[in-house]
């Protein structure tokens, strides 16, 4: 059991265009989990530019994350939401953790070898460095847990290393400060659900993603409900009917793809769906998933078009959050700075 207070922290990035795989993926999880645990959701504007970002497209990015967020039922009272480059100690932990980590735990990320292609010399540092940002985004809260999909699972263990690290390497001056075994928690993934993968409605091999140049291969969460019925309905399918259980997907990534999407917005299983959709051929099945998608998905989009109709109210929940974060992020900092050795 944790000695640490139960804490949820996580990101989205403001790259625009926020789907349905933001959507399943994280931020509906983001929801559920203010039930149970004190969370704090960052808009991780610092990440955003390690690649090229226009300012002006920036600026309305961070503000339909935030729009989302609250669209989608984060209670900003209740939570703490803001955005990443409020709160200075997002940036000062990250050269810590830099100066802990390792050139070769770096060298493993997968997600820089792809982002930076075959032309790796010329990309930033930045994104280079990405994972020590992420762990200190995490652990300036000292969260105990963080909601990630699959892609993101290998720089939490990264967030891990770096802390069993840091805890190893200052264990003596932890224990001296009355901080006891370990001044970090190791953070734990919070991955559930049928579809923390969701996938391009046109390539059900792909991942649905916003820098794809088909619009119909993904369900942006600004979009209204004839556009959310056309895109399902034009949703690439396979010639037979749906099984009836869950192994007979194999081999089908599209129909696995509108199945598990299916689960996750009914929130129940794949093997539900089947047991209730099993024989069905395609074109009823996607009726079904067209009301639901839209009863579900029509309200969210609507309700972040009318908050982000008023910038001032979201800059205002931005400035209150980050407050709240600060006042966290500030404490645990200056512990870091007394475990290192730093006079502050």
């Amino acid at each position: 059991m944790s000695l640490f207070p139960q804490r949820v922290f996580s990101g989205v990035q403001p790259t625009g265009n926020l789907h349905l795989g933001n959507y399943l993926g994280a931020i509906s999880r983001f929801v559920a989990l203010q039930q149970t645990h004190d969370c704090i959701y960052c808009v991780v504007d610092l990440h955003a530019i390690t690649v090229p970002q226009k300012p002006s497209e920036l600026v309305a990015n961070i503000r339909e994350v935030t729009a989302a967020f609250i669209a989608c039922g984060v209670d900003p009272k209740s939570h703490i939401i803001f955005n990443q480059s409020q709160v200075a100690e997002h940036a000062e932990l990250a050269w810590i953790f830099n100066c802990v980590a390792r050139m070769g735990w770096l060298n493993r990320m997968t997600q820089f070898k792809e982002k930076a292609g075959k032309d790796r010399e010329n990309a930033s540092v930045g994104l280079y460095a990405y994972p020590t940002l992420m762990a200190a985004d995490i652990l300036v809260y000292r969260a105990t847990h963080v909601p990630v999909g699959e892609d993101q699972k290998q720089h939490l263990e990264l967030a891990r290393d770096i802390a069993q690290k840091f805890n190893n390497d200052f264990s003596e001056s932890i224990a001296t400060a009355g901080y006891g075994e370990a001044f970090f928690p190791l953070p734990e993934p919070l991955i559930q659900g049928p579809a923390t993968r969701v996938m391009s409605l046109r390539d059900g091999s792909k991942k649905m993603s916003k820098s794809d140049p088909s619009d119909n291969s993904r369900i942006n969460l600004s979009d209204d409900a004839d556009t959310i019925a056309q895109k399902v309905r034009r949703a690439k399918t396979d010639p037979d009917v749906l099984p009836s259980e869950t192994p007979g997907l194999a081999g089908r990534p599209e129909a696995d793809n509108l199945v598990g999407i299916y689960a996750a917005l009914a929130e129940g299983s794949k093997a539900d769906v089947l047991r209730e959709f099993g024989g069905a051929n395609f074109s009823s099945f996607k009726g079904a998933l067209v009301d639901l998608a839209v009863a579900k998905l029509g309200p969210i989009g609507a309700d972040m078009r009318r908050l982000q109709a008023d910038p001032g109210y979201i800059d205002t929940v931005l400035r209150e959050g980050s407050v709240r974060a600060r006042a966290i992020a500030a404490q645990n900092m200056k512990a870091v700075k007394e475990v290192i050795g730093f006079i502050s």
